[in-house]
Order: structure tokens, then sequence, then C-alpha cells
């Protein structure tokens, strides 16, 4: 029964992108932090999405009680940054999960979709927050058009 839960768990954690620091912008004397991460979209070639968050220091933690968990508040934008080549990726309204982070311990996580526009040939990537028991309305959207896309 374990394997048989596990097994769609490791595949979709193989095709989830990998995000890499790439700045850190203090915002108070608190400890917190603005966190800039880049994100290869792993099914299609050419397209890199950066996420801003805020990510909430020690003293700030001590202060507000709430040790385990971070605002699901996220920026994203995403560009071209070579040719683009385009995968086996969902084409449904649904969209498919690009990347996932944990924000809490066990709850919430911050999660990007890709979503295909085929009509517009574009390409929507959406950063949402998702909770267990509620959903979040905070989201940032970006877009990439595909003009000459293989």
């Amino acid at each position: 029964m374990l394997r048989t839960i596990c097994l769609p768990f490791a595949l979709m954690l193989a095709t989830t992108a990998h995000a890499e620091k790439v700045g850190e912008v203090g915002v108070d004397w608190f400890g917190n932090d603005i966190i800039i991460e880049s994100i290869n979209d792993p099914k299609v070639q050419g397209v890199t999405c950066h996420l801003a968050y805020f990510d909430r220091g020690i003293i700030d933690r001590l202060q507000q009680g709430n040790w385990f968990e971070d605002p699901s508040n996220t920026s994203i934008s995403c560009t071209q940054t070579g040719p683009i080549t385009l995968g086996d990726i969902a084409r449904g309204k649904g969209g498919e999960q690009v990347f996932k982070e944990s924000r809490s311990i066990i709850f919430k996580s911050i999660r990007v979709t890709r979503v295909f526009d085929e009509a517009n040939q574009t390409l929507i990537y959406l950063a949402h927050g998702s909770e267990v028991s509620q959903g979040s309305a905070k989201t940032s959207m970006s877009t990439i058009p595909l003009y000459q896309a293989k």
C-alpha cells in the first residue's frame, strides 16, 4: 500500500522545478528578508521564472508567536532566457504544477502552476498559496508569448 502512495508522489517530485536562491534583501532590523529565487521550467526550455517572497527572521517569529509559518505572499516574473521548446506539457485549463515550496511545517505551500493558453499561444505562470483547509486569494501572474516556439 505504501508503495502505491509513494510512487505518484515521487513522480510529481521528479517533474517539479528546483529553485536557486539568487538574491536576499533585508527589509528591517528583525531579520526579515525578501528572498529571490530562480526557477527553470523543467518541461519548457528557454523560460526562467523568478519568485520573490517574504522570509521571517527569528526575532519576528518570537514576537509573533507563530514560529513555524511564513506568509504566502509571493511575486512572480517569467521571461524568455533562450529559444523556447515546449516539452510534454499539460494543455488542460487546470494547468500543471511547476514548483512547490513549503511555507509551514505541514499545511501551507507556495506553488507555481503553468497554464497553456493555446488559442493565444501564451504560457501563463501563476504563483499562488495553497492550504489544506483554506485557499488563498494571494496570487501573482506572469505570461510568456510563444511567437516562434518549437
